[in-house]
């Protein structure tokens, strides 16, 4: 059993661990570049970035450009050999105009989930960025395959297999939840490794399978290898890091996080997510948050009825409310003090390096 490098862009990364993407405002320059230093794969999240500037509610769309820009920049200013990418959610209002500028910025990849991006390779063709997708079921990945490869004889850099402990919007729904009709993220990506196989023999190359959605530590990097992951995609576990671009009351928030306290709240994008329990989860279950102000961020948002604007509530946690919304992953409970990314990293790949009984566990 070998821990292979990964390859992304033609860009070879030491360790095969992506860090997610998480917003608004979580991941951004700070943690990609303590990320791309410790020799793993870096991602900003583009969901809102520039909620904090001043005319972010004026014009939205171009406020968010100029700060991805910035965050861009910054994560490329000290290490600009690392792999870095953006993670555009495809439920975004103007998805194609911020798809088609960062396939001008100086990226590796755009990865998108949050519905299907059947139209990412439309943005990216001719362009040095490549693209990815985040699923949570082999249905989902069989339906992006076939139209990438009819539309545009195009393929994924990878695939990102998404299962039921992952952090934020989850890619099954309230009634899935409900009745136990959820599939495991080991079963996802067995079903997937198959829809894929197809592909990589009719154009010849390996499409990797990142495992995501509850891979916390060593032990579980361990265990998706062994069923076929070629890496992991880690989040929640970079949030309590020194480097980590959240409020240090964000950070504290997940510190102090218990098991039971790791809930499902109903997001305005029309699936559930998954958040630490709180003031505002606590209202939510007597009746809705009044919307003070619409940037008209989300495509599956009604806009009329729903139960809080997400934009707001993750917007105010990342800068330091703790009656926000605190998106985790659902082992977040296991995080119980500040740590910085390189040590994480380093206890991730000794682990899972003697789980798998490589030498120099």
């Amino acid at each position: 059993m070998n821990l292979k490098p990964l390859t992304i862009n033609g860009k070879e990364v030491k360790f095969p661990i992506i860090q997610g993407g998480m917003g608004i405002r979580i991941s951004l320059n700070k943690l990609a570049k303590a990320c791309m230093n410790s020799g793993i794969v870096a991602t900003i999240s583009a969901a809102q970035v520039g909620f904090l500037r001043k005319n972010f509610k004026k014009d939205t769309t171009g406020t968010n450009k100029e700060e991805l820009i910035n965050e861009i920049t910054k994560s490329r200013k000290e290490n600009p050999d690392g792999i870095l990418g953006v993670n555009l959610m495809h439920a975004m209002n103007d998805y194609g105009e911020y798809a088609t500028f960062l396939a001008q910025q100086d990226i590796d990849f755009i990865v998108s989930g949050a519905g299907l991006p059947l139209d990412l390779p439309e943005y990216l063709k001719g362009t040095k960025v490549k693209g990815a997708f985040i699923i949570s079921s082999a249905r989902a990945c069989r339906i992006l395959l076939k139209s990438w490869d009819r539309r545009y004889s195009y393929m994924p850099e990878f695939v990102v297999c998404e299962g039921p402990l992952a952090g934020g919007h989850l890619g099954f729904s309230k009634e899935d939840f409900e009745n136990g009709n959820v599939t495991s993220l080991e079963d996802i990506i067995t079903s997937v490794k198959e829809v894929v196989a197809v592909y990589e023999e009719k154009y010849g190359i390996k499409i990797p399978i990142i495992a995501a959605g509850g891979v916390h530590d060593g032990h579980d990097m361990a265990n998706m290898i062994k069923i076929g992951a070629d890496g992991v995609q880690i989040a929640t576990r970079f949030i309590a890091t020194d480097e980590c671009d959240a409020s240090e009351e964000y950070k504290q928030m997940i510190i102090e996080s218990k098991e039971e306290n790791i809930v499902r709240v109903d997001s305005p994008a029309g699936l559930p997510g998954r958040a630490i329990r709180n003031f505002l989860t606590k209202t939510l279950e007597k009746h809705n948050i009044k919307v003070s102000y619409c940037v008209n961020c989300l495509k599956t948002c009604k806009k009329v009825g729903i139960p809080y604007c997400i934009t707001e509530q993750l917007g105010n946690s990342s800068n330091g409310d703790k009656n926000g919304l605190i998106f985790t992953g659902a082992k977040a409970y296991l995080i119980d003090k500040m740590d910085t990314v390189e040590n994480i990293v380093k206890e991730i790949i000794r682990d899972c390096r003697k789980d798998l009984q490589l030498v120099g566990g």
